[in-house]
């Protein structure tokens, strides 16, 4: 193969994508990083990111509410005070996150679904919601009971679409049988993919778009993260996600390392290459990956106009088989809450 892309220097807005009514970039942002997890991010740096994102048409701005408690709902509105007819606001809720760590349970009751909605709406500051999704699945509450209370808040204007995440194909077409579900979120990338074997087709029949999160393997895939011992003591990544744990880091850096040795090849980067390889799955994905970093922001969003052969896409697959990656994409608490 020989070097055909040039650096990543987008200039101009991306492409579109539909989210049921929504109008989206072809690749949103992910703000859970801009708030805590992965290490402090100053304040005006991450609103810098967000004004940035949208200078680019990365329109959709992806939180929740327990991202740093509220704070990063709180951080959106004030970035993008001045610019909401720009952003698409995709926040989430379900997640009981009294402390710290992950969160100790899950909620979708009907008076949850209104009550969180409420309550993000007055910490972002704005009169409705976009995209409001279900974090995990409450497997103590029919989904219908929760799809019903959004279709309500849809009906009254609080909400202009809503969105699952992390169900499998049998709650999707329960709860897409009550009202229309716009978005399904799930994480989806080179080292989880999982959602191939039933959610991508599933998803596609009742015509739901697909919102894969850390599709750069929370920065694995793009080459960040060499070392257990290079994460901080506050980094969800040594706690929560096994992948990360050194012995698997270890066992999984050689595919890390195809990655990279693939994208020189073709003149660009491994973050590139990861991302336009999740664009190339379809018209209907719009990947969420997080950045606390301006040019990163760039990079990223220079993926999504990347062209890619089927000979390419197939080196990439090889680069990154997903039989050996090594670990859970999650920790044997947060699993049980995630249908696959």
């Amino acid at each position: 193969m020989s070097p055909r892309n040039p650096p990543p220097q987008p200039a101009a807005p991306l492409p579109t994508r539909r989210i049921g009514s929504l109008t989206v970039g072809a690749q949103g942002l992910g703000c859970l990083g801009l708030s805590e997890f992965y290490g402090p991010v100053d304040p005006a740096t991450a609103a810098a990111v967000i004004r940035r994102a949208l200078d680019l048409g990365v329109t959709l701005l992806d939180t929740a509410d327990v991202y740093g408690h509220g704070a990063n709902e709180e951080l959106i509105g004030k970035a993008i005070a001045g610019r909401r007819d720009e952003a698409v606001i995709s926040t989430k809720f379900g997640v009981v996150r009294p402390g710290p760590g992950v969160g100790t349970g899950v909620r979708g009751d009907a008076a949850y679904v209104r009550e969180s909605c409420e309550a993000s709406l007055s910490r972002l500051g704005v009169d409705h919601i976009d995209l409001f999704t279900l974090t995990r699945l409450d497997r103590d509450v029919p989904v219908e009971e929760t799809v019903g209370a959004l279709a309500e808040l849809k009906t009254a204007g609080k909400i202009r679409e809503f969105g699952l995440s992390e169900v499998g194909a049998e709650t999707l077409a329960r709860a897409h049988a009550v009202a229309p579900v716009a978005a399904l979120q799930t994480e989806w990338s080179l080292w989880s993919r999982s959602i191939e074997r039933e959610l991508v087709d599933a998803s596609r029949r009742l015509g739901i778009a697909i919102v894969p999160y850390a599709p750069l393997g929370r920065g694995f895939l793009a080459g960040a993260v060499r070392s257990a011992d290079e994460l901080g003591e506050g980094d969800f990544r040594r706690f929560g996600l096994p992948r990360f744990a050194p012995d698997n880091l270890a066992a999984n850096l050689p595919l890390a390392d195809r990655l990279t040795a693939l994208a020189g090849e073709l003149g660009t980067t491994a973050a590139r290459l990861a991302l336009a390889w999740l664009h190339h799955r379809g018209p209907d994905v719009i990947p969420v990956p997080g950045t606390g970093s301006p040019s990163h922001l760039d990079e990223n969003a220079s993926a999504a106009t990347l062209g890619l052969t089927a000979a390419d896409l197939a080196a990439i697959e090889a680069a990154v088989p997903s039989a050996e990656v090594h670990g859970a994409r999650w920790n044997e608490q947060s699993l049980t809450y995630i249908e696959e």
